[in-house]
């Protein structure tokens, strides 16, 4: 309170009447200049009608005419450049400025005082005359305003029960409701206030004089305000009310604006004429300069009542994002209340200053910005909601596409973060052009300005038609190797898919970046000429990734592996996860990732390339008959047929009997076809099988074993045993 105190002790302080008394019409000053014009235009005329001094007077300007340089002219002075003289300059504007500021301010209450003393008893006594029918004028009018705002109150309370529930809809359309009510309220007062002031108020009926005219017209100007704030806020009916705002915020909001726009609207539109046109103009520019300090009194103690709450809610604004703008929201609402004060105390001294020209222009640039900055949010708002309700793609197209609404999301928060940009931007610039501080629309009416948003358009345009190529191959491809659809894609397929995916990203990145710094005007030849010998450079000096563009360039084009393939490269066994142009990526049976360059690929090994086959080698014991082991194994392959396995295998069991006389086992081979990738699990599948039928028939698979006996029980049984590896068991000496 007591910054506001000394505020308003400033703006109204006394001391300002010792600037310069203005010029007042009626006085001794004007007189005198009158009487002086009036004797200029007589000589004039004088010379004029006498033959003798109008000769001289028309040689005396051919003279003048035909001899300019004959008027003595002053030498021209060296123009002073020098930044002191700058300096000196702006200085010397700036003093001249706030000294023309003062004494307007003073000059305020010099009328103020000179409106007073100059108002004679007679004058105030005929205004009193003229105040009587303007207060019945205004009693008709407020009276039935009065009572018929009550009625279209009670209506709308009314209309608005049971709608805290209703759709957003059917509330729009009763506040629209309300709103008619309310207008026809004031149009019906006003015309009233008509009837009343052609009737009652005025001395001859039928007719009335300009200063009810004045009142009902303020009126009406007044209330239709008034009346946009209460159709925004409906401080009385929540149902009604389409912002989310509470009850408490909604009536202190309307409070205050509606003193604040009555204040302001009834002074400037009826009082300040009344009084300049009955008693004083300085009177009224007083009553002005009272009523606007009032009102900026009034607006910095809302200002300073509501710097917490606003502070609090920009922080929790801020808490949703980290970025700059973040930032931004939160640096506002530590100081968003001294730039506010400082606003309206510059709209004041601009009003004290120059309220012709002045004032209006600062009311005029203040309204487009704000108007600039509610469409921008609102434009921000509307793209970001569109957005993320487009992204919910319909389920045939997700099911056809399962990757495609992520990749759409992926781009949101860049999408996002370049139109909010774009938005900031433009509002900057409807702001600038708001204040004059750039000419926008000047500028880009120019052909250098249209060159530049043609360029900028069209490199935005390009990069656009880039985004929306790569998200349509991309789809394409993912689409072509859904298994779901279409024909299930071969393991060829999907490599060169994914390598032709790979390529083309690159390529559109490039080309895309070329064309679009070509239409924004730089010189894209020496960015091809520097790849170029970068590209040449790194052909000398990176071999090996020479080398391994070429060897997988070949490996491709061979068909050695594909994804999916389980190969033997480099030494490392697994299957193919990834393959590029330049490596493999091999993931083992323990589940490591091997990333091989192709220079260090000597050979490899595909084992699912067409057909594959498991080779089944068993060892028996040398006493064990042949035929009846080879009959075995074809039995156990016949129990495999008859499992889950047998989908796999595209032959018979192919016997090639015994291959080989180990030291303590005979080895009998056979080999079971199966399809690409299979051998493994039907391998296992078998020798489980060959495990249960040996078993079964006693067939023995010898292995490698050792007794050991102890020393001492060696030497008194007159027995030496000697280790043996043998399956027949420890040799006796």
């Amino acid at each position: 309170m007591r910054f506001v105190l000394v505020l308003l002790a400033l703006l109204l302080s006394p001391a300002l009447a010792q600037a310069q008394v203005p010029f007042l019409p009626g006085t001794a000053t004007e007189t005198a200049s009158d009487s002086n014009a009036d004797a200029s235009i007589d000589d004039l005329i004088r010379i004029i009608e006498n033959d003798a001094s109008r000769a001289a007077l028309i040689e005396r300007l051919k003279q003048v005419e035909g001899d300019p340089a004959g008027a003595p002219t002053a030498e021209p002075a060296m123009a002073d450049l020098s930044i002191v003289r700058q300096v000196a300059e702006y200085t010397q504007a700036a003093a001249e400025g706030a000294s023309a500021t003062i004494r307007s301010l003073g000059a305020v209450f010099l009328d103020l005082q000179a409106g007073i003393i100059g108002t004679d008893s007679a004058s105030l006594a005929a205004f009193m005359e003229i105040v009587g029918p303007v207060l019945l004028a205004a009693g008709g009018l407020f009276g039935s305003y009065l009572l018929l705002r009550m009625l279209a109150h009670m209506l709308s309370r009314r209309m608005a029960t049971g709608l805290e529930t209703a759709g957003w809809l059917r509330r729009a359309g009763a506040a629209l409701l309300a709103v008619l009510m309310d207008l026809s309220t004031v149009l019906l007062a006003w015309g009233i206030g008509y009837v009343v002031a052609l009737n009652f108020a005025g001395q001859v009926p039928g007719r009335m004089g300009i200063n009810q005219s004045l009142l009902l017209n303020a009126f009406l100007v007044v209330e239709i305000t008034k009346l946009a704030a209460r159709a925004v806020l409906a401080p009385r009916l929540s149902a009604l009310r389409l912002l989310p705002v509470n009850d408490d915020n909604a009536a202190y909001w309307f409070f205050w604006l509606s003193r604040i726009i009555s204040l302001i609207g009834y002074t400037f539109l009826f009082i300040a004429p009344l009084l300049a046109g009955n008693l004083s103009t300085a009177i009224a520019a007083a009553v002005k300069v009272l009523v606007m300090a009032t009102a900026a009194t009034i607006a910095v103690i809302i200002i300073m009542q509501n710097r917490d709450d606003v502070r609090h809610w920009l922080g929790g604004r801020a808490k949703q994002r980290d970025d700059g703008l973040g930032h931004f929201l939160v640096l506002l609402g530590r100081y968003w209340h001294v730039v506010a004060i400082a606003y309206l105390t510059a709209l004041l001294v601009v009003w004290f200053a120059n309220p012709e020209e002045a004032l209006p222009f600062m009311l005029s640039a203040t309204l487009q910005s704000l108007i600039a900055v509610i469409v921008g949010v609102v434009i921000v708002s509307f793209i970001a909601r569109f957005v993320s309700t487009g992204l919910n793609l319909p389920g045939d197209i997700k099911e056809r596409l399962p990757l495609l609404e992520v990749r759409l999301k992926a781009f949101v928060p860049t999408v996002m973060q370049v139109v909010r940009w774009v938005v900031i931007i433009g509002v900057l610039v409807a702001i600038a052009q708001a204040w004059a501080l750039f000419d926008f629309a000047g500028w880009i009416s120019t052909e250098e300005g249209q060159g530049v948003a043609g360029s900028v358009i069209s490199a935005a345009l390009i990069i656009l038609v880039c985004l929306a190529l790569y998200i349509a191959v991309s789809s394409w491809v993912e689409f072509r190797l859904n298994p779901n659809f279409g024909t299930v894609p071969t393991s060829r397929e999907k490599t060169l898919l994914g390598l032709f995916r790979n390529a083309f990203t690159i390529a559109l990145v490039v080309f895309g970046v070329m064309l679009a710094l070509g239409q924004i005007g730089v010189n894209i030849a020496p960015l091809l000429a520097g790849a170029g010998v970068i590209g040449l450079a790194i052909g000398f000096g990176a071999q090996k990734l020479v080398q391994d563009i070429i060897t997988g360039i070949f490996i491709q084009f061979e068909n050695v592996m594909n994804e999916g393939d389980v190969v033997e490269a480099a030494g490392k066994t697994g299957v193919v996860e990834k393959l590029t142009i330049r490596s493999v990526t091999i993931r083992d049976l323990s589940g490591t990732v091997h990333l091989i360059p192709f220079s260090s690929v000597d050979q490899v090994s595909n084992m699912v390339r067409g057909f594959s086959f498991h080779v089944a080698e068993l060892g028996v014991a040398y006493n064990s008959d042949i035929v009846a082991v080879k009959q075995a194994m074809f039995d156990a392959f016949d129990r495999l047929m008859q499992s889950e396995h047998k989908d796999h295998i595209l032959d018979n069991l192919e016997m090639h009997g015994v291959t080989a006389f180990g030291d303590s086992a005979i080895t009998v081979r056979a080999r079971i076809k199966t399809v690409p990738g299979e051998q493994w699990s039907t391998g296992r599948a078998y020798n489980e099988c060959i495990k249960t039928v040996f078993e079964e028939r006693g067939i023995e698979i010898p292995y490698p074993h050792v007794t050991y006996v102890q020393g001492g029980e060696a030497r008194a049984s007159g027995r030496v045993l000697l280790p043996s590896t043998d399956e027949t068991g420890p040799n006796e000496g």
